[in-house]
């Protein structure tokens, strides 16, 4: 497949899926949450597709690699904001987001890897 935007990212379209599965989850949670831990899970759910977009947008390897590693630190706060509310919250049913959420995290990762690389090769750093 040959990648024209951020859209077409695999990992984009899955971070998409996640956001609107936090959504669905923070939905069922309390009043009082909403300016709390729904506030935090939401703003984390969106920062990682945002940045990936913005990354991507920028059209060169350092800036891609930086939001990417900036949508990596969102999947990790999302990632702990989910375990804090299936510990307050066991009547919901987080394993869909959790599912989502490591994959995309798991391509976040090869994709920093891949263009870290690439930086590296560029500026003749071949370790």
């Amino acid at each position: 497949m040959n990648i024209r935007c951020y859209e077409d990212l695999i990992f984009w379209q899955k971070s998409i899926v996640l956001a609107d599965e936090i959504y669905r989850i923070t939905g069922k949670m309390p009043w009082y949450e909403e300016k709390g831990l729904v506030s935090q899970m939401q703003r984390a759910a969106v920062s990682i597709s945002s940045n990936i977009a913005e990354g991507a947008e920028r059209g060169n390897s350092f800036d891609y690699k930086f939001f990417l590693d900036v949508a990596r630190g969102s999947a990790a706060e999302l990632e702990t904001q989910i375990k804090i509310a299936e510990k307050a919250y066991k009547n919901l049913d987080f394993l869909q987001a959790k599912g989502l959420l490591t994959e995309v995290h798991k391509m976040l990762n090869k994709a920093v890897r891949t263009i870290g690389a690439r930086i590296r090769e560029k500026r003749g750093l071949g370790f």
